[in-house]
């Protein structure tokens, strides 16, 4: 145990880089020289936090074994199973003892140097700051993929948002911590990022090519996520469906008049069997949209009214002083 002169001595943390873990242990011992060398530029100690969000390969063995001589102050937290990575972002957030905190992927497609560029936006007077993609070097189809999605989320959902989404930030600690008080269950914590306010500046950068591995960003889950920020932040599923019932009434007023002049006039002797069929069809289908709709909505709030915790850390390991 340290003495108490020892304890005054250690510089306190000023800068923390929070990082969420999943497969990605070939990539570790490089992020933590990169942020050890970065640190020697600072004006204060920075310190990793790396969350292991249950990871499947062994990155926790891998990060304890490189943490006692990374040159920095280390802590490894693992979560009792896999929450995703906001989760472990909240958790790391809630775990970052300084007053600036930037906040990365493990796979290095993001310079852990933009960490200097953020912490200096934020010293200077800014809450928040964005890292903002100017480019990727990905596949054309990924590419191509990546735009449509973020031209959808913003125009439907937060228009504030870069044109290529973000996946690397810093803020400072108050922020942080009207973050963690957004227990919401089912979010994004990007949006809540954005929907919070605060002055925010960007940072271009140019995202690099991943040095091993795959994406865990699979198809499904951009659908999730999209689907919980629709849900989370935009009434626009509701205003869509009471688009579609006005415009349904409207067609259905039409038609019905066109049905009673015909037969009027003599022009229909029997009703049809497949346009009853067909607008039997389209009702049911419309009604089950319609409570699919209302039920995202009612579910959400269910998951919320139980307060169960965003996740759960099963350890907690610290290295290196402070």
């Amino acid at each position: 145990m340290s003495s108490p002169d020892t304890e005054l001595t250690r510089p306190a943390v000023r800068y923390s880089v929070v990082v969420p873990v999943y497969g990605n242990r070939d990539t570790l011992p490089n992020l933590l020289e990169r942020l050890a060398a970065l640190s020697t530029g600072l004006d204060g100690a920075l310190e990793a936090v790396f969350v292991i969000d249950a990871s499947p390969d062994d990155s926790a063995e891998i990060l304890s074994g490189l943490a006692p001589t990374a040159g920095i102050p280390v802590r490894i937290l693992q979560h009792s199973r896999n929450f995703g990575s906001f989760a472990a972002i909240r958790t790391g957030l809630a775990a970052a003892r300084g007053d600036y905190i930037g906040v990365m992927a493990a796979d290095l497609q993001e310079p852990p140097e933009l960490m200097t560029d953020f912490f200096a936006g934020l010293a200077a007077g800014a809450d928040v700051a964005i890292g903002r993609r100017t480019g990727r070097a990905d596949p054309a189809s990924s590419s191509a993929a990546s735009r449509l999605y973020w031209s959808l989320y913003r125009r439907h959902v937060m228009p504030a948002i870069p044109p290529g989404g973000v996946d690397v930030f810093a803020v400072t600690k108050p922020v942080a911590q009207t973050l963690i008080g957004l227990t919401e269950a089912h979010s994004s914590l990007v949006g809540q990022l954005f929907w919070v306010g605060y002055r925010r500046i960007e940072v271009p950068y140019e995202r690099l090519p991943r040095e091993s591995g795959h994406s865990g960003w699979t198809f499904r889950k951009k659908v999730d996520y999209l689907l919980d920020s629709v849900f989370a932040f935009t009434d626009l599923p509701i205003r869509a469906l009471t688009g579609i019932g006005v415009v349904g009434i409207v067609i259905t007023a039409v038609v019905s008049l066109v049905v009673v002049v015909a037969r009027l006039t003599g022009s229909i002797d029997v009703a049809g069997y497949t346009p009853l069929m067909l607008v039997l069809l389209f009702c049911t289908f419309a009604l089950l949209l319609g409570l699919g709709i209302v039920g995202s909505y009612v579910w959400r709030i269910y998951e919320n009214s139980k307060a169960r915790p965003l996740s759960i850390v099963r350890s907690e390991d610290s290295y290196g002083a402070p």
